[in-house]
Formats: C-alpha cells, sequence, structure tokens
C-alpha cells in the first residue's frame, strides 16, 4: 500500500473516531438531569395591586412573595397579618413590598390624614366649576389661592398663597392614573397648607372670593405681583413704544426707512457785469 494512501486512511479513521467519541459524550450530557439551585429567600409581605395613600389594607389587597436573602429590604413584613388593618402614608404599585415607612399605626387609623406630613394641614375650600378650573384641579395638582376683596370702595384681586399641592377633590384622595385625564366635577377642593397659609386660606375665603389658578407641576418659581385693582383696569394703557425694526419679523423682511433727500436748491442767476465810465453794475440775464 503507498504511503499517501495509507496516511489518507489513518486520518480516515481518526476523523470517524473523534466524531463517535463527540456524539458519545453528547448524548451523556443531553441524559444528565438539570438540576436547580435555588437562592435562599425570606418571605416578604407585597402589594397584591396598586393601592393609594391613605388606603386600608385588606387581606386580599397583600400577599407573600420569596424575597432574596442577598437583597434584603428594611422594615418589611413576614406574615398578612402584621399590615392587614394598617392604613397606606404613600401609594404602592403591584408586587412592590409593603415597608413599616409604609403604614401608619393601627391607632392612627387610614384616610385623608394619614397622607399630612408633619408639621402641615389641609384646608377645605368651596369650589364650583369656574374656581375650580372646570374639575381640572384634581388630586397631586398644584395651584395659586386668588382672592378678590373690596377694599375702600375699590374691588382689588391679590394672590393670597401660591404652589400649594392639591390633596383631594371632593372626597377622592388618591392619585389618577395618568392616562385618565377627566376633569373630576366637584364643590369642595382639599389642599395642603402651613398653619400660617392656612390662616390666610380661610380668612381670604370668608372676606371675599377665591378663584384657584392651576399651574404646571414643573413650574415652581414663586408668583410675585402687586395685585390688580379696578382703577387699573379703566386707566388706559400706555402706548406702547414702536417695534424695533429687525432683518426678520414675522417671517417677512421688514426694510429699513430711508430718509427722503430734500429737493435740490435752484441754480444761481446768470449775470453780466457792465461797466459805463466810472459805474459799474451786475445785470441779470433772463433764460
Amino acid at each position: 500500500m503507498k504511503r499517501g494512501v495509507r496516511t489518507l486512511l489513518v486520518l480516515l479513521i481518526a476523523l470517524a473516531t473523534a466524531g463517535a467519541a463527540s456524539y458519545f459524550v453528547y448524548r451523556v450530557i443531553q441524559n444528565v438531569p438539570v438540576r436547580e439551585v435555588e437562592a435562599p429567600t425570606d418571605p416578604v409581605v407585597v402589594a397584591a395591586k396598586p393601592l393609594p395613600a391613605g388606603a386600608s389594607v385588606g387581606s386580599g389587597d397583600v400577599r407573600l412573595a420569596a424575597w432574596p436573602k442577598k437583597l434584603p429590604i428594611a422594615g418589611t413584613f413576614a406574615t398578612t397579618n402584621a399590615v392587614v388593618g394598617l392604613g397606606l402614608r404613600a401609594a404602592v404599585v403591584e408586587n412592590e413590598p409593603i415597608t413599616s415607612a409604609k403604614v401608619a399605626s393601627r391607632e392612627s387609623g387610614a384616610g385623608l390624614a394619614l397622607t399630612i406630613p408633619p408639621g402641615m394641614r389641609a384646608v377645605s375650600v368651596r369650589v364650583n366649576e369656574v374656581i375650580g378650573v372646570a374639575g381640572f384641579v384634581i388630586p397631586g395638582s398644584h395651584v395659586d389661592v386668588l382672592v378678590t376683596v373690596n377694599l375702600k370702595g375699590e374691588a382689588t384681586t391679590r394672590l393670597v398663597v401660591g404652589n400649594l399641592p392639591v390633596l383631594a377633590a371632593g372626597t377622592r384622595y388618591d392619585q389618577p392614573e395618568a392616562k385618565d385625564t377627566k376633569p373630576i366635577p366637584t364643590t369642595v377642593v382639599t389642599l395642603l397648607v402651613t398653619p400660617e397659609d392656612a390662616e390666610r386660606v380661610t380668612l381670604a375665603a370668608s372676606a371675599g372670593t377665591i378663584l384657584l389658578a392651576l399651574r404646571n407641576l414643573l413650574d415652581a418659581a414663586p408668583t410675585t405681583t402687586s395685585g390688580a385693582r379696578l382703577a387699573s383696569l379703566m386707566t388706559p394703557a400706555a402706548p406702547s413704544p414702536p417695534p424695533v425694526e429687525t432683518a426678520y419679523r414675522s417671517r417677512r423682511v421688514v426694510a429699513a426707512a430711508v430718509p427722503v433727500p430734500p429737493p435740490p436748491s435752484p441754480p444761481p442767476p446768470y449775470t453780466v457785469e457792465t461797466i459805463r465810465a466810472s459805474k459799474r453794475t451786475l445785470e441779470e440775464v433772463k433764460k
């Protein structure tokens, strides 16, 4: 047998042997049962559905879930009976762990009072479709409180307190979902204020007519105005300064005013000098 044929035969036998061995190992690995290794966990009480702030936790609102021991959360509960009947200080979402920081004591009960931070107060004001911005003053929005009173026989409107959070609209104190943008018709709106602002809002509601001005949640700048008087509305407005000419205004080119030059002065008349004896005169030559 030639040397080349013998070498080729050895290579084919080696390839066949390696393929058979690989297939055998593959079949053995496929038949090995999968072993699931579970990480150590602890039972943790989580919300079974979204719950608003101030709600009382019921037995169907929570459930137990396995939580990894490597990721502990401070203040969690191990049994559902430990949280059933407690009031929520803050809203929770589904599958969120219930912690001691989110619930109040059993003596505190439930309801709107749990959502009031220490040192703050909740004040309710009577509104209608106009005062309540057509029902768009909803829980979670921010408003400015304006009052119109009669001072020395003159109607005056002034800002009382600005950027007040709305706790409740009527009896609803949970914030609507992002997709729910419908207005909430109500006759009472509850505002979160300091004790000093509570006095100002109460006095304004009893001394005059209040109005709520809805503001952007991202607009936290203080409102600084001097108020408006009826006499200032009746005074003619001062004429506005002339507009500044610019290269573009309202998407059209504004040409700068070009001064008109004065007409040219007439040319001087032609004159002829005449000398007669010792007399010298200038005579105008008519065209």
